[in-house]
């Protein structure tokens, strides 16, 4: 579980979905909660992501969170009348886990746009994310270790990968916040922009990935991902499948012509 504030009462739905163009944005919204995980938001979530996943006319998803935070874990309130039940706390796991496997599984980029705190899960969440833009009030932190506890939602695995393990044992050990500078400094964060450019920045981003071809994208993100637990030759194996695959695709045809022709490319992800 994940550490975050009591539940407070909110009368708005937990989570907003968005369209801009073929980018699907995903608000948290339990902005006097800071962004707390009620069990109700994190089967809505993991929905949500599902759906967005694996909907085609979806290019990109934003991942953010409403009030200047992004997420601060799990609603401890809430969470505590389960503490001492093995099952109901397994199965809120597995809801965790069910948000972090729809990111990495995406055939798609999915960018977290990161205001205030990510703690605890919230951290695991913008962790899984292929791609993070932090505000530069923004701040990383695996804090479960402070209330005797580790991560559950892929912290153990995403920041040795991204970090290294020294770097990684440090934060996960420590409990420490990681500011959004520092964050850009350690590869943790892809972008640090203002608070007011937050969400512009991070729709621009995705907005470009929107435009690019689909089955590339889909192919460098399987590919990189698989490539954390696999070989070198396994990696150019996985290289070469994709890319005969892709050659074969009508959106390489039209990604090559449009280079010849000096115009942009009009991909379809055929």
């Amino acid at each position: 579980m994940t550490q975050g504030p009591s539940s407070v009462s909110f009368s708005g739905p937990p989570l907003l979905e968005e369209r801009a163009g073929a980018t699907a944005l995903v608000r948290l919204n339990r902005p006097q909660a800071k962004n707390a995980l009620s069990r109700e938001l994190v089967i809505a979530l993991g929905q949500s992501l599902q759906r967005a996943a694996y909907d085609q006319s979806i290019r990109a998803i934003v991942l953010t969170g409403n009030g200047g935070a992004f997420c601060s874990g799990v609603d401890i309130k809430e969470a505590a009348q389960d503490i001492r039940k093995s099952e109901a706390v397994a199965e809120r796991i597995d809801g965790f886990h069910a948000i972090v496997r729809a990111i990495v599984g995406a055939p798609k980029p999915v960018i977290a746009a990161v205001e205030g705190g990510a703690v605890g899960f919230g951290c695991d969440l913008a962790l899984a994310c292929d791609l993070r833009v932090l505000s530069e009030s923004a701040y990383l932190q695996e804090k479960f270790v402070t209330i005797g506890l580790m991560p559950d939602g892929g912290g153990t695995f995403h920041l040795p990968r991204l970090v290294g393990m020294g770097r990684a044992l440090e934060l996960l050990m420590l409990g420490e916040r990681v500011p959004a500078t520092t964050a850009r400094e350690m590869g943790l964060a892809t972008r640090v922009t203002s608070s007011e450019d937050l969400l512009q920045e991070a729709m621009a981003m995705a907005d470009k990935l929107a435009k690019s071809p689909p089955l590339a994208l889909a192919s460098i993100k399987h590919a990189a991902r698989a490539a954390l637990s696999g070989d070198f030759e396994g990696a150019l194996q996985r290289e070469k499948t994709g890319q005969m695959r892709l050659l074969s695709s009508k959106d390489a045809l039209e990604g090559m012509l449009a280079f010849l022709q000096k115009r942009d490319p009009k991909f379809k992800g055929e």
